[in-house]
């Protein structure tokens, strides 16, 4: 037990026979549980964890027959946490990435603070241009800050990281079935503890590379996967929280918004393609096209503002 409260720590693991092995045994002693989950590994993943069962009585093995993704195995770690009734889960990644030495500094602000969700932030310290590979430095700075956007939680960075502590209430709360199953389950499950209202906290954590991990993410992929789901989020999380359960204005602020950029980009395309065929600019043309680029960026600023607000009781 860690301060009296049981805690579990998820490991999803897919073809991680070089790593799960250093992984479990860096587990610090005060977990309860260890959920593993073999997520329909087709080399000795599942072997190995077997073996460490045999020695280690806390290791829990779920396996997955077929491949569900990082988010699919999360969330049936999630859903055997809230069957034990812990207090806190833990999620931590079976290729050794996460240092355990940081796990006191997550655990504490939902153990004794009453937040109910905590997340590593490997940008905060200085170490993280050095050690992170600049693609994917770069990539998650990007999705860091459409996920702002997309979730609420404006305070939030590093939104790519899967080292987190779930509070109780989290775990009860949250449909885990319906959680998306691939590389962006942090982001979904930003924005649905936004709709539920849930305190989070940004906690900053080492970057650990090159120990001998794989990265299963294809860049190609989810460049365009990850910001058309945060698409489907954002929209989502609107409806939702802004009209369903307690309507805000800003809603009307984000569609003017968005609406008045459309015209800017219409009327910037008429304003070039008469440019080019008479050589003069249409004086009525580019006024419209101006006032609607202002209209534009000053609606969807007071909308972001306005959730700001409406969101910054959520920040611990």
């Amino acid at each position: 037990m860690y301060k009296d409260k049981k805690v579990a720590c998820i490991v999803p693991a897919f073809k991680e026979e070089n790593m799960i092995l250093r992984t479990l045994e860096s587990m610090p002693a005060y977990l309860d549980y260890i959920i593993v989950i073999d997520d329909g590994s087709p080399d000795k993943t599942g072997d190995i964890i077997r073996s460490r069962q045999e020695i280690d009585s806390r290791v829990i093995l779920l396996r997955h027959e077929k491949n569900q993704g990082v988010g699919g195995a999360i969330a049936s770690g999630y859903i055997r946490a809230r069957d034990l009734n812990v207090d806190a889960a833990v999620v931590m990644a079976g290729d050794g990435q996460m240092d355990p030495e940081d796990l006191p500094n997550l655990l504490d602000p939902v153990i004794e603070q009453g937040v109910d969700y905590s997340k590593g932030n490997r940008l905060f310290t200085g170490e993280a241009y050095s050690k992170i590979p600049r693609i994917r430095y770069f990539g998650n700075a990007v999705l860091s800050m459409l996920t702002k956007i997309a979730s609420g939680y404006w305070h939030v960075a590093d939104s790519q990281t899967g080292y987190t502590v779930a509070g109780k209430r989290v775990l009860n709360m949250v449909d885990w079935s319906s959680m998306y199953k691939r590389y962006g389950q942090p982001n979904d499950l930003l924005v649905r503890l936004n709709v539920l209202n849930m305190v989070v906290k940004d906690v900053p954590v080492k970057p650990v590379y090159n120990i001998g991990e794989k990265s299963g993410i294809k860049i190609r992929k989810v460049i365009f996967t990850i910001p058309y789901l945060l698409l489907k989020l954002f929209i989502w999380r609107m409806k939702e929280k802004y009209v369903i359960r307690n309507f805000h204005p800003l809603v009307f602020f984000y569609m003017l918004g968005i609406g008045f950029s459309f015209a800017t980009v219409l009327l910037f395309i008429r304003l070039f393609y008469m440019w080019y065929e008479t050589g003069l600019i249409p004086k009525v043309n580019a006024l419209a096209s101006m006032f609607s680029f202002m209209s534009a960026s000053l609606f969807i600023l007071f909308a972001m503002w306005f959730d700001m607000e409406a969101n910054k009781d959520l920040k611990a």
